[in-house]
């Protein structure tokens, strides 16, 4: 069984009449950022090289941002959520976002001119949180509806924000449509990170609120004095992650910019599919989607990202979760020398999936059309910590979704 498959994406077109992104760009994202920096507990999060793991790999260098430590919240979907309220609130405050701020959002005056307003959506944990931790930042109620198959500990941390938070018995998509109809009908705001025709403007201010980290991983690069990196892999639920970060990285970088590589669960691979269909459709996964990947497993594409990943992704891996899973204790226990980071399923997936491209004699191909090697410079994010720390302790202290069980090649 292959653990991890690669599509390369015959529709990329590099620069050349591929979508905008400058709507991503550094300009964009000093904005995002100082809207964060308005938060007491902002702080860059860590940018982690394994110097000793890529060289035991055969790749010059390996960077990870550690997302764990993003305002106390072990994710970093806070960025987009909090940034999108605070968008959404400057337009009924019409107010320009250099004059918004947290400590304004919550003040007396703002709730008595706006009333009370409560934000809905639906999650698989990471975004939730971060749109309650939102809620609770400036005062404001939160409604958060949950896929079946979601970890009971994922909605208890939603609730103790003081948000409402039910675990459905639907898949991640028809969990969406669910807060769409709750948002409607107790004209509560939407706060969804993907998109559909007629939905697109949240959603857009959410990429752009992710941009900080993206910001954030450039500067941090360029302190650690080396050449730009040549590729980023990138986690692709809905995509909206994924192109934001390919979008910054497009905008400041341009013909030079780096490889960006998709990666989904196998059994949520919605961008892998559509490379794979090779036209300007994308293609949708439907059913419950059971991986340990929860923050990957959404089966169609945001309507905002599919332009952008379509246009400029070199292509995508779809892995079983034992990649993921190989990834998480990779990161736990590296070589000495490196320094540890704790990361979730999610989170993990990309570095996964690079040891097995790089250490599987199987998979020389696949190194070759990424033209992996020696001269590879590779950024990864680790989108999340141990947010299901059972899941978590399950995977790196007891090998639970261990290689043998998957037909791990020996």
């Amino acid at each position: 069984m292959n653990t991890v498959s690669y599509c390369p994406n015959s529709l990329c077109t590099g620069t050349a009449d591929a979508a905008d992104v400058e709507v991503y760009g550094p300009e964009v994202a000093r904005v995002a950022r100082a809207f964060h920096q308005g938060f007491d507990r902002y702080a860059p999060t860590p940018l982690v090289r394994l110097k000793n793991l890529a060289h035991e790999l055969g790749l010059g260098e390996i960077l990870v941002k550690d997302e764990s430590q993003r305002f106390g919240l072990n994710a970093f979907k806070v960025l987009g959520c909090s940034y999108a309220v605070a968008r959404y609130l400057a337009r009924r405050l019409d107010l320009p976002m250099s004059r918004v701020s947290p400590q304004l959002l919550r003040s007396a005056e703002v709730h008595e001119q706006l009333g009370k307003i409560t934000l809905v959506t639906a999650t698989d944990g990471n975004h939730g949180r971060g749109v309650a931790w939102t809620a609770q930042q400036i005062g404001m109620g939160a409604t958060v509806f949950m896929p079946a198959g979601s970890a009971p500990v994922r909605a208890e941390n939603i609730r103790k924000t003081g948000a409402q938070c039910t675990i459905t018995d639907l898949n991640y998509d028809d969990t969406v449509r669910l807060a769409m109809q709750h948002a409607q009908e107790t004209d509560g705001v939407l706060v969804q990170d993907t998109a559909w025709d007629g939905y697109e403007e949240v959603p857009l201010w959410i990429m752009q609120g992710y941009t900080t980290l993206a910001l954030e991983a450039d500067e941090q690069w360029r302190d650690c004095g080396l050449r730009p990196p040549t590729h980023i892999f990138l986690q692709a639920g809905v995509g909206s992650f994924a192109a934001a970060v390919l979008g910054y990285f497009a905008a400041v970088w341009g013909d030079a910019a780096p490889q960006v590589i998709t990666v989904e669960p196998q059994a949520a691979d919605c961008f892998f599919r559509s490379f794979m269909a090779g036209n300007s459709a994308p293609r949708a996964v439907s059913g419950h989607m059971r991986t340990i990947m929860a923050g990957l497993a959404c089966g169609e594409p945001s309507s905002l990202c599919w332009p952008l990943l379509r246009d400029r992704a070199v292509g995508g891996l779809s892995c079983h979760d034992v990649v993921a899973a190989n990834g998480m204790r990779i990161l736990a226990a590296p070589l000495p020398g490196d320094s540890p980071v704790c990361s979730g399923e999610s989170g993990a997936a990309p570095l996964g999936a690079i040891e097995q491209i790089m250490k599987n004699p199987q998979m020389q191909d696949v190194r070759q059309a990424l033209r992996l090697d020696a001269a590879s410079r590779i950024l990864l994010f680790s989108t999340e910590g141990d947010t299901s720390p059972e899941l978590y302790r399950q995977i790196v202290w007891y090998g639970r979704c261990a290689g043998v069980e998957a037909g791990w090649p020996s």
